[in-house]
């Protein structure tokens, strides 16, 4: 009797089949409509900036203008060193952290990742902060207890920590690391916009119009690096990202 063409798989095969297919979770994929959220969120920062220039007094400046005057701090309290603090991280200064993420991914030959990082923590603070600043050009609140320049709308330190925290979240942590770096980064931009108010360096609608911008722009951007990304986390996947 022949040999049938097709007999059972051997053991290495039969060992093989049993080892599951590698998973590559980094860089992080966009979800599904990302593209919707994101153009929500930065029309929404969009809208808030459009109703500072048409309106007199826009309808939110009475929450902002009680937020302000809650604030009953002084320039001794210890949060308010902490704040000039942040302040520094958001401003100039602040790029050095961007750039720091952007050097690292270039070590480990992420380039595609370090393009992510610089667009979304870099270009769009020209592209989009110093624009919407130059275009609204809104009145800062009286008497801030830090250095500022002109244009209060909107909030460039809280933009900027919103971008940072994202860019890091998909590219750096793996699933299970990264909803604890979600809540972290939620807590930091929240204490960021916080201590931008508690320094009277800018209104509370500011600071949403802020984390809604750098939000919104960087959904976008992630969705627009996905085929790169994509490529970049199957060559992680398969250890093959130098060659």
């Amino acid at each position: 009797m022949s040999r049938p063409p097709y007999g059972p798989p051997s053991a290495h095969h039969a060992s093989r089949s049993l080892i599951p297919a590698p998973r590559h979770h980094l860089p992080a994929a966009p979800p599904r409509h990302a593209v919707a959220v994101g153009a929500v969120l930065l029309l929404g920062s969009l809208l808030v900036g459009l109703l500072v220039t048409v309106a007199e007094r826009p309808f939110f400046q009475g929450l902002d203008d009680r937020w302000a005057a809650s604030l009953h701090g002084s320039r001794a309290a210890a949060f308010t060193g902490f704040a000039a603090v942040l302040d520094r991280l958001g401003g100039p200064l602040g790029m050095i952290l961007p750039l720091v993420l952007i050097g690292c991914l270039c070590v480990y030959g992420r380039w595609r990742s370090a393009l992510f990082a610089l667009a979304s923590g870099v270009v769009t603070n020209v592209l989009v902060v110093l624009p919407l600043k130059g275009l609204v050009d809104r009145p800062r609140p009286p008497h801030p207890w830090v250095l500022v320049t002109d244009g209060s709308f909107p909030s460039g330190q809280v933009f900027s920590a919103v971008t940072l925290v994202f860019a890091a979240g998909v590219l750096v942590f793996p699933p299970r690391a990264r909803r604890w770096w979600w809540l972290f980064a939620a807590l930091y931009v929240a204490v960021m916009m916080f201590s931008r108010t508690w320094l009277h360096a800018q209104w509370l609608s500011d600071t949403v119009a802020g984390a809604l911008a750098g939000a919104g722009s960087c959904m976008l951007l992630w969705r627009a690096f996905e085929p790169l990304l994509r490529i970049e986390a199957e060559r992680m996947a398969a250890d093959s990202l130098w060659r």
